[in-house]
């Protein structure tokens, strides 16, 4: 009992913490007209800004990272990026000029760039693979939670005390959850810590050793179902935040609305839908697909797809109403997918490279996708405005939207050889474990045996995780 309270605890932790990861950049969207009015700023800038000047860093950055969280101690590294990123956000509001506010964005994706891979080893330790869609879309939920602070927080902070303030106001509360996270959080692997069961004993320096980069690289590329998961995720994320990023300016522009007011529309939208579409993929994968990851990416494609169709009505509508119903309907389609992408991802990787393959698959999806899309939208803009005013945004939105049929072309070739791929997944992780247990046996490694036990919640035949 302690143990299962315990577990849901961490990941409650875990996602407020996500939460305060993403309001910065939605944040931002928000507040893109008026530092562009106050910094005298040409779209492509703030496309630059938004984009590749922050993704390069927060890519980058969040491979050492990882690879330190693949042997260190995450919670740790949970804490200490926390506090750089909350602090950091606060000192965007002190910036005066474009150069200043590029840097300081860049202190911000360092730190952010130290949230997600660990927090993901973490919940593998306690989440069986049954748990995982469950456990990973319940981690979701802290992007669509961030929809409704970011927006709408940042709306109304932004008409009552202007960006700069708003700034300092949202990264504040990161110092808190940083302290929380540090003094209640348990590391499996630090000895100190009072000892707490895990369903996958997590990598020690008595059990396995980190793999070289260029072994992680080779093993997770030679894997199918992981390439096209990655470039699946990479042009989601493209179109995501190529689209994410203006929308808040596009609705200023098209439909003529104040921040405030806006804000609280995209805080329903965005957090009402990705609520409801990330939940639901993560249950609906864990009641009905459970083990069953070909059926959850069959899904997941037809969700992408549906998405795509609806985005491109949102820059078609006659009037906000009918945009903002369009963009939550959207939502909901894309944000099914986070639980059964990220838990296949999971469990096709072993625990001494979790940490690391997610840094890997942030690093791809997030040049091209965080680094691009803005940018793109941002010229794409500037490219148009001399034919098409202020409406030049709304024709760059509405090209990019159908690209989600790329990303539910990927989802379908990942769903062709994940069973194969899980197959010989656990193989090698049942050999692994019998190697060592037959080493422990021999070299009286800890007990002086090794003992194995099942996977607790796993499916028959799953492979055992060694326990010491």
């Amino acid at each position: 009992m302690r143990f299962i309270a315990y577990k849901h605890y961490l990941l409650i932790v875990l996602t407020i913490i996500l939460v305060c990861n993403y309001v910065d950049r939605l944040a931002l969207g928000v507040l893109l007209e008026d530092i562009k009015a106050d910094l005298a700023l040409s779209d492509t800038q703030l496309g630059f800004l938004g984009g590749i000047a922050f993704a390069l860093f927060y890519s980058v950055m969040g491979v050492p990272i990882a690879r330190w969280a693949d042997r260190g101690n995450r919670v740790t590294i949970i804490a200490l990026t926390t506090t750089v990123w909350s602090a950091a956000v606060a000192l965007c509001g002190l910036a005066g000029s474009f150069v200043q506010l590029v840097l300081i964005r860049i202190g911000v994706a360092v730190g952010e760039a130290g949230c997600i891979p660990p927090a993901f080893s973490l919940i593998a330790n306690y989440f069986n693979r049954a748990e995982r869609p469950r456990a990973a879309a319940l981690y979701g939920l802290g992007g669509p939670l961030s929809f409704v602070v970011g927006f709408f927080l940042a709306g109304w902070l932004n008409e009552f005390y202007g960006w700069r303030w708003t700034f300092v106001m949202l990264g504040a509360p990161g110092i808190l959850l940083a302290l929380l996270a540090r003094f209640t959080l348990k590391e499996p692997r630090d000895p100190r810590s009072p000892r707490v069961d895990v369903v996958d004993e997590p990598a020690s320096s008595a059990s396995a050793s980190q793999p070289s980069m260029k072994e992680v690289c080779t093993r997770l590329w030679a894997n199918h179902t992981f390439r096209s998961l990655l470039i699946c995720l990479a042009v989601i994320f493209f179109f995501n935040y190529g689209i994410l990023q203006w929308q808040p300016a596009f609705f200023i522009r098209s439909h003529g609305l104040g921040t405030g007011e806006m804000g609280t529309w995209l805080a329903v939208t965005y957090g009402v839908g990705g609520l409801l579409g990330t939940f639901l993929g993560g249950e609906l994968a864990s009641r009905y697909a459970a083990n069953n990851e070909r059926l959850q990416l069959k899904a997941m494609s037809v969700a992408i797809a549906g998405a795509g169709v609806l985005s491109t009505f949102v820059y078609l509508a006659p009037n906000q109403y009918a945009a903002f119903g369009f963009a939550g309907l959207a939502v909901i389609g894309l944000t099914t997918v986070n639980g059964p992408l990220f838990a296949t991802i999971q469990t096709l990787v072993p625990e001494n490279m979790r940490a690391v393959s997610f840094a890997l698959v942030y690093l791809v999806a997030n040049l091209i996708g965080m680094g691009l899309g803005p940018l793109a939208t941002g010229v794409m803009s500037d490219a148009f405005r001399t034919a098409l005013g202020d409406e030049s945004l709304r024709y760059a939105l509405l090209i990019l939207s159908p690209g989600y049929f790329l990303a539910a072309w990927y989802a379908v070739r990942a769903g062709r050889t994940v069973t194969s791929d899980l197959d010989a997944v656990q193989i090698e992780q049942a050999r692994t474990v019998q190697a060592f247990a037959t080493r422990d046996a021999t070299t009286g490694v800890g007990d002086g045996a090794a003992s194995v036990s099942w996977n607790a919640g796993s499916e028959p035949g799953a492979a055992p995780i060694a326990r010491r």
